[in-house]
């Protein structure tokens, strides 16, 4: 849950730390996306989406989620799971996350090397992370250690073919590798996953109307602005703060038009 696309500046120039009740979040630089800024919500509610479809897949369970962030989407697990761990290896996420979300079991460490014993992980949660890692394929085998025998990785990223189109590098700085859904899968089955969903974020019908509204995608018109390191019109504002995650769909049709990839991978039972 680390990424975003849009530089969100505010109306200044400088990087956005959002206040959310009692508390203040993490600065916003355009590593993560983070809640309460009305110019990040369209990106916020996007990856929110993804937690709460999947849901139900963390209940009852002892769930990591690897590359935790800000700490809001652990938050949500717990509601549901019998306990999240979160990691990150970031310092300043770590003592927010401590700070902000006690309910939550922080820890510090690398994704490649997680700090935990084998098959003892219910559900792993990765989302918006793997794109951002240099050694993807260690990354996924460290998850499969710590799964228990049929225990479940989440898993979601940006869509290369809609994210970075046409380019061989990504366009964030922030990314070192995007991924394709056959190059996800690819990965995911090297791991020794069976990859049971892969399925996509799409625009739902409002959406799509924005799309319309603001010269044919919503999307660049908040980069545009972003980047223009001047204060948003007040109708794009308007616009980004009313989405919802209803706004979005989660569709296996037309793949390779998605937004972002979903997968639900499952470690393989030991047979005897």
């Amino acid at each position: 849950m680390t990424d975003s696309s849009v530089p969100t500046t505010g109306t200044a120039g400088a990087p956005t730390t959002a206040a959310t009740g009692d508390h203040a979040t993490l600065p916003l630089t355009g590593e993560r996306t983070v809640p309460g800024v009305p110019e990040e919500n369209y990106w916020f509610r996007r990856h929110e989406v993804v937690y709460q479809r999947l849901l139900g897949r963390c209940a009852g369970r002892v769930v990591l989620e690897a590359g935790s962030g800000e700490g809001y989407g652990a938050n949500m697990i717990a509601d549901v799971a019998e306990a999240v761990i979160g990691l990150d290896y970031d310092t300043s996420a770590v003592e927010h996350v401590r700070s902000r979300y006690p309910r939550i079991d922080m820890r510090q460490g690398n994704l490649a090397a997680l700090p935990l014993s084998d098959s003892t992980i219910g559900t792993v949660v990765n989302f918006q992370v793997i794109e951002h890692l240099w050694d993807q394929a260690q990354f996924l085998a460290e998850c499969f250690r710590v799964l228990t025998p049929g225990g479940e990785l989440l898993i979601s990223t940006p869509n290369r073919i809609t994210f970075s189109p046409g380019r061989d590098t990504p366009l964030n700085p922030f990314h070192t590798r995007e991924l394709d859904a056959a190059e996800l899968t690819d990965l995911l089955t090297q791991a020794g996953f069976e990859v049971t969903v892969m399925t996509g974020v799409h625009h739902g019908p409002r959406l799509r109307e924005l799309d319309a509204t603001h010269g044919g995608s919503f999307i660049d018109a908040q980069i545009d602005r972003a980047l223009a390191g001047e204060p948003w019109p007040a109708d794009l504002v308007r616009d980004v703060e009313s989405i919802t995650v209803d706004d979005f769909a989660l569709t296996e049709a037309d793949i390779d038009a998605s937004l972002d990839l979903v997968a639900v991978a499952r470690k393989p039972e030991v047979r005897g």
